[in-house]
């Protein structure tokens, strides 16, 4: 897929109609060939991520947050278009990895719990970045980023000395051209204090992560859900951490959202076979291994079955949620190519992972994490059972004995998910001289469009009855202003897959006229028969070459 750089015609501030009107003066971007892209995968034309920013304000989908007051770095509100897309990929994800399965439950747990749980689980002492310091000004970066951004190279897993080395062997600067502070450690966790008392005994902490709860809660869950193994526990939620640096629009945020899982295993089986390994077997994945990335190799196309051969997977468990995440990308119109599964060197990994994956897309910066898959071994588990001194092994029905399962975690980030469907669907038409955002059905904010062909002769009123029948089922938009045309170029912009209209046919034999979005062409269908049908348009499960 290829995509239009508006420049300027996306600042917010300016007309729909400038956009449209000013294309043929716009360039094309070609971002340039990132290390670790696989040969066979096309170099995309992509819109900026400021570009992005600027056409979810125009929108209505995401606003900087408290703006009137000049914002607060790395915090968004989301708008009426906006929280209905995140909404309707929160509802799909569920829908995936929990309704649809007999293994997987869900819980909702509180943003501030007992701070013990987060000394025990680590992030007290380990949860940090590394940051350096302008001696002169004080602002502050984190340092990994700016190495990177300054020499363009890779420097993940880079220790304080590795990147001191490089700062001072390079004579790196600030941006205002000052000496930088050595490198120092910074821990992300925000604090607050519970209670009317500010001490050091009533300060607790903002969740850096979902997965927490899931692991205090386990033995809760596990009796629940009748106490059987595997076992996953899914959440969708807010999440909190004090970047140094928040940077590319909603990509590296302070307040986000999280939808993860912690799939607990029996560690005797864990190396064994996974039961439902073959559901993924033949899906194709590109991997940057550990290897390619010390050998400075491209990353490279296969399928979960070779690499499981090749031992390039660890274990089938794993294997198995890499391919479920890249599955639930593709079945919702990412393309296969812009996507890649990073393996972390030992180096990076965090302090209770044994092996993590990232499924990465390739954003007009870089190839970037969205998805991360970690086997965090028992590492959880037994930190929680020692600190709280409560045993949170569980009895094994088939083995008889007591174990303390071991965890895979497939965790994704919703905002940076929500600007990859922009990014891969967004793109101008010049044939319509209107932008085009082609999203899922199941995905779009509103799955129809409702026009009267005119506000006379009662067809406001037949078009109004009609879409007070759908919006029982579907989001809809009623809308008479204007001309269908511009009705039209409206619903493209924010992604509506079919638009009705009610013209004077409609009175004579009840008939309306259905457009598909994507192809822009139209069918005749009985009203009678579009609202049997509406539900299975609105989420994908009938397409528009299916209307009869």
């Amino acid at each position: 897929m290829f995509f239009y750089s508006f420049d300027e015609s996306f600042h917010p501030n300016k007309k729909a109609n400038n956009l449209n009107k000013s294309h043929k003066s716009n360039r094309l971007m070609t971002s340039q060939p990132t290390p670790g892209t696989p040969a066979e995968a096309p170099q995309n034309k992509q819109l900026s991520i400021d570009d992005i920013a600027a056409f979810c304000k125009r929108k209505g989908l995401i606003y900087p947050s408290s703006e009137i007051y000049g914002g607060m770095a790395g915090f968004f509100d989301y708008g009426p278009m906006g929280v209905e897309l995140k909404n309707n990929i929160k509802a799909a994800w569920w829908h995936s990895f929990v309704q649809t399965r007999d293994d997987i439950v869900g819980i909702d747990g509180s943003i501030i719990t007992n701070p013990k749980v987060w000394k025990a689980s680590g992030h007290v002492d380990n949860f940090v970045d590394i940051l350096v310091e302008d001696t002169k000004t004080g602002e502050r970066f984190r340092a990994d980023h700016f190495v990177e951004e300054k020499l363009k190279i890779p420097t993940d897993g880079m220790s304080i000395d590795q990147l001191h080395e490089l700062i001072v062997t390079n004579k790196l600067k600030s941006p205002k051209g000052n000496d930088l502070t050595k490198p120092i450690k910074f821990n992300l966790m925000f604090q607050t204090y519970v209670g009317p008392k500010v001490s050091e005994e009533n300060i607790a902490y903002m969740r850096a992560e979902t997965a927490q709860h899931m692991f205090v809660q386990f033995k809760n869950v596990f009796e629940a859900a009748r106490g059987r193994l595997p076992l996953g526990i899914a959440q969708i939620g807010r999440s909190f951490r004090n970047e140094i640096s928040p940077r590319n629009f909603v990509f590296r945020c302070r307040e986000f959202e999280q939808m993860e899982i912690e799939y607990f295993v029996n560690p005797d089986k864990y190396e064994l076979d996974c039961p439902y390994i073959e559901e993924v077997m033949d899906i194709p994945v590109t991997l940057y291994t550990q290897d390619c990335q010390t050998n400075k190799t491209d990353a490279f196309t296969t399928t979960i079955r070779a690499a499981l051969a090749a031992k390039q997977i660890g274990t089938q468990w794993h294997a198995y949620f890499i391919g479920l995440t890249q599955r639930f990308f593709v079945n919702l119109g990412i393309a296969p190519g812009h996507l890649r599964l990073r393996q972390h060197l030992k180096e990076e990994l965090s302090h209770y992972s044994k092996d993590t994956w990232d499924l990465e897309y390739k954003f007009p910066f870089g190839f970037k994490e969205l998805w991360g898959i970690a086997d965090r071994g028992q590492y959880d588990l037994t930190q929680h059972s020692t600190h709280s001194g409560k045993d949170l092994s569980v009895f094994d029905e088939e083995s008889k004995k007591r174990i303390t399962p071991r965890v895979i975690e497939p965790a994704l980030g919703l905002d940076r998910t929500f600007i990859v469907f922009l990014l891969e669907g967004l793109s101008y038409d010049a044939a319509r001289e209107n932008n085009v955002l082609k999203l899922h059905p199941k995905l779009s904010p509103v799955k129809f469009g409702v026009f009267p062909l005119m506000k006379k002769d009662g067809l406001s009123e037949i078009a109004r009855d009609l879409y007070l029948q759908l919006r029982e089922d579907s989001a809809c938009q009623f809308d008479e202003g204007g001309s269908v045309g511009k009705r039209y170029a409206r619903m493209d912009e924010i992604g509506t897959p079919y638009c009705l209209t009610i013209d004077y046919q409609t009175k004579e034999d009840g008939s309306v006229t259905i457009r598909d979005r994507d192809s822009t062409q139209q069918k005749r269908i009985a009203i009678v028969e579009l609202i049997q049908i509406a539900s299975r348009l609105a989420n994908g499960k009938m397409a528009f070459s299916e209307i009869e």
